[in-house]
Order: C-alpha cells, then structure tokens, then sequence
C-alpha cells in the first residue's frame, strides 16, 4: 500500500514538472505572443518626460521634475533674510523667516537671531549678573569695614532746607519708577536661574508676566520723571571748585576727614552726569522702542534685537552705579536718607558733608530757606527724624 502511495506522488510531481518546461517552451518560441515589448527604444504613445531639476527650480516645479523633493521651499526659507519671500500679510518683515547672516559684537558669523541669543547668553547674563553681584559684595564689605559715615556732627537746633517739596517728589517719583524697572528687569533676565527652581513654573510664570507688564507700562514713565529730575536738579550739578579734590580722596570716604563739596559733592556729579543723563538718555531710548512706541519706526527683528543688546548693557551699568547712590543715600551715611524724606537737615550735618555749600549759605549767596514749607517738628526741635 505504502508502495502505491509513493508511485502516485512521483507521478504527480512528474507531471508538474512537464507542464512547467511546455509552458518555457512556448514562451521561448514566441516571445512576442507573451510579452509584447518596445524594441524601437522610443517611448510609448502619450509619454512626456520630466523636465531635469534646475537649481533655481520654483518648488512647485520641483514637484514634477522630482515629486517629494522641497528643497527650492527649504532654500527660500533660509534666504528670506537676503530677498524677502512674498506674502499677502502686511507689515514690515511678514515675508522673512530666518533672518540674514550677520555678526554682532561677541557672537559667531550666523543667522541675526542666533547671534543675538549668543551674545544675550554668553555676555550680558552672566557678565552683567557678575557685575551686579561684584558691586553688592563690595558695598556689603565697605560697610562692614567702614560702617555708616558721619553720626559725630554738631547739632545746633538751626535747620537749612536741602531739598524742596517740588525736588523731593521728582525725585521719588524717579526712584520709584526705578527700582519697578530694575527688579522686574532682574526678574525676567535672571529669574530663571534662581527663581524658577525655587517657586516652580506656575507661580514663576503669573510673577514674571506681571512684572513684564509692570515694566512696560513704568517705563515711559520713568523717562519723564528722569527728564524732569534732570532740569530740577542740573543747576547744582555743573562741575566747581573742590570737585577734583573730592574725587582724588574719594571724598574722604576710605579715612580721614570728609572733602569740604558743594549742594552736592563729585561722586553725586559724576552719578548725575553718567547715570542721569547718559544711561539715562540711553536706557530710556532703548527702552522706548522696545515698547514699539516711538511713531514711524520699523520694528524689525533686527532693530529690537540691537535695542535689547544696547538697553541691557545701559541697563546693568546704570543699576551698578545706582546701587552706590542707593547705598549712600540710606544706610551708608547717617541723615541723608532724613534730608530726603524731610527737606531739611541740621547746619552741623551741613557743614560736616557739604561744608562749600554750607558756606555759602552763612555768606548769604545762597537761601537757607528756598521754599514756603514749614520744617517739620522732629527736625526744627533737633530730633532724630
């Protein structure tokens, strides 16, 4: 049985195999029948050949010489900073998707908007930041060493008026408009770094979004204070007699006796001149078009991002000098922050810190009493106000 089984298979597969070699059989013997072909090598009938790719290509044509090949739409993208692509959006720069190739001080030859992510991480925070840090640490060791100046000046129970109602609101209206600008500037350039990780994204998010809008909206006002302190104060600030010394002694601030000044001594000169005016003028600028204030203005990329550069540094410079000015003005010499809040001062403090200006008023030149208010009670009776 097992015998027939194994005669049938043979057979079978036998009979496979001959069908198999009849069938290459025929196919060899009539070529044509079986697979009709193109032996003239010309296309067939209806057949349009692509066209070759040319590099300045559209993509669209690029489409039909080579489907899925978007390279002229990748080109024109990373060229829109050189020849603006076209588009229905209006304003200025719609058309620009990655912006030219340039350079700015202390970045690499490449795209604008890398290089100003290079300068921003690589220069102003960790320098600018290193500066503020370096001024608090030496202002913090000065009066550790030094302590407050001044405390042993006579009192006379005589009162001489140094700033006037009208001069006391500039300048704290300035102040204030001041310190909202600077600690919300510290926030957002900073906070990442030592806010974030301490109070978390939710929290560090709503902080800084109020803050950007505090400061957006302080910052115009603080160019009109600055101007208004500026012509306030400006006829005290012009450069006098003793001036040369006090910046040689340093006041007398390191040792020794204080250098005889005017209304106001060198160091609050050089503060009114470089810092008022100068990274006043400056940071106030900067900051305008940034806001995207300043009518007729093109707000490109490009400006907004040399705005940023130029109001950062302007920015840093001016907190670092201030923080001296703030030093002085409240813990750092006694009866200076009283003379602002107040108006008045005792004529031994006068003589002890600005005995030029103190003369001056004996001699007559100038009025101890430049405005109509009346000094306050603590002040007049020779109380620590």
């Amino acid at each position: 049985m097992q015998g027939s089984m194994r005669r049938l298979i043979l057979l079978f597969c036998g009979c496979l195999c001959f069908a198999a070699a009849a069938v290459q059989a025929q196919d060899i013997a009539s070529p044509g029948a079986a697979r009709p072909e193109n032996t003239t090598g010309s296309p067939p009938p209806g057949f349009v050949a692509p066209a070759l790719p040319k590099p300045e290509d559209s993509n669209g044509e690029r489409a039909k010489s080579q489907p899925g090949n978007n390279a002229p739409f990748w080109r024109g993208v990373h060229d829109s900073g050189r020849q603006a692509g076209f588009t229905t959006l209006p304003g200025a720069e719609k058309g620009v998707l990655i912006q030219r190739i340039t350079q700015y001080p202390g970045s690499r030859l490449t795209t604008a908007g890398e290089a100003w992510r290079q300068v921003r991480n690589n220069w102003l925070i960790p320098y600018g930041g290193a500066l503020l840090v370096i001024v608090v640490v030496a202002i913090g060791l000065f009066y550790w060493r030094r302590g407050p100046i001044g405390g042993n000046e006579r009192h006379t129970g005589r009162v001489i008026e140094r700033f006037t109602y009208f001069e006391r609101a500039a300048h704290w209206s300035n102040a204030i408009a001041f310190c909202v600008l600077a600690i919300s500037g510290l926030v957002m350039a900073f906070g990442k770094f030592i806010l974030l990780p301490v109070i978390g994204g939710t929290l560090f998010g709503w902080l800084t979004y109020a803050l950007k809008t505090a400061h957006n909206f302080v910052g115009p006002l603080f160019a009109v204070s600055l101007v208004i302190v500026f012509f306030t104060f400006v006829r005290d600030e012009f450069p006098r007699r003793g001036d040369l010394t006090w910046l040689r002694r340093f006041g007398g601030m390191l040792g020794g006796k204080e250098v005889p000044s005017h209304r106001f001594n060198a160091g609050e000169k050089v503060i009114f001149w470089l810092g008022v005016l100068l990274l006043g003028v400056i940071v106030v600028a900067s900051g305008l078009v940034l806001d995207r204030v300043i009518p007729g203005l093109a707000y490109t990329r490009d400006t907004m991002q040399v705005a940023h550069m130029v109001h950062a540094v302007a920015t840093v410079l001016m907190m670092a000098m201030f923080l001296g000015h703030i030093y002085i003005g409240t813990i750092g010499m006694r009866g200076a922050y009283s003379a602002m809040r107040n108006g008045y001062v005792d004529e031994g403090w006068a003589q002890a810190h600005h005995e030029l200006w103190y003369e001056d008023i004996k001699a007559g030149k100038i009025p101890a009493q430049r405005s109509a208010e009346t000094p306050p009670a603590a002040v007049a009776q020779n109380r620590p106000a």
